[in-house]
């Protein structure tokens, strides 16, 4: 039986979300709040998180963000009408790992939901078990802060830019393809209709301020040597 929380204000949306999971054999608990769903994922340590963006004490977007910060191997799968290619690629870049349009058919969502579970958590970055930094092909890092250091400078990374350099840098010099970081580093196995591997290379070029991530035509991209 597996936990999930639901984040979901609207409560005769939120009623029907618990009887779909519920009678598929999942625990539901619904939060309609940033605030309660912080707390509800805190006490319920769920397998799953369905999250809404438009909350009325802020946004779905907040809640991802926070869950990145102190529990980054979390799997939430976005339920939104919020259907712009530029809102579903910020939310997988932030960390989710699914998103599904607003309405959906009962099935599809049951299916994204078991497909989800199934799929192990967010890739997890061996490097921080061993050192706070990881320093490589001319890149250093702040594992611990999730940080990109240029010239002394610290840069923020997002969960997936951090997660994507990192998978790129402990394979460099070998190009990865497309297919296999939506796999390694966005867990899932289809593409889900967005360039948002390519946006996530673009930012973490403009981060880093040089040619570091190369374009191999035809494959992918890979850390130059």
């Amino acid at each position: 039986m597996n936990r999930i929380v639901v984040v979901e204000d609207e409560p005769v949306l939120a009623r029907l979300l618990g009887r779909i999971l519920g009678g598929a054999g999942h625990t539901v608990t619904v939060a309609g709040t940033v605030a309660g769903a912080l707390a509800a994922i805190r006490a319920v340590d769920p397998e799953l998180i369905i999250l809404d963006l438009v909350l009325p004490d802020g946004r779905g977007e907040d809640v991802l963000a926070e869950l990145m910060r102190f529990r980054p191997a979390s799997r939430v799968l976005v339920l939104s009408s919020m259907t712009q290619v530029a809102t579903r690629v910020g939310v997988l870049e932030g960390g989710a790992v699914d998103f599904l349009a607003k309405p959906f058919a009962n099935a599809e969502l049951l299916a994204r939901v078991n497909a989800r579970i199934r799929t192990p958590a967010s890739t997890q970055v061996s490097a921080a078990k061993v050192t706070r930094y990881l320093r490589r092909a001319g890149i250093e890092i702040d594992v611990q802060q999730r940080e990109l250091v240029v010239s002394g400078s610290r840069i923020p990374l997002t969960h997936r830019e951090f997660v994507l350099l990192v998978f790129l840098l402990e394979r460099a010099p070998e190009p990865c393809t497309r297919t296999e970081l939506l796999e390694r580093v966005w867990g899932t196995k289809f593409d889900p209709g967005t360039n948002v591997v390519d946006v996530c290379v673009r930012r973490l070029r403009s981060k880093l301020s040089n040619d570091k991530i190369e374009t191999v035509r035809n494959v992918g991209y890979r850390i130059a040597a």
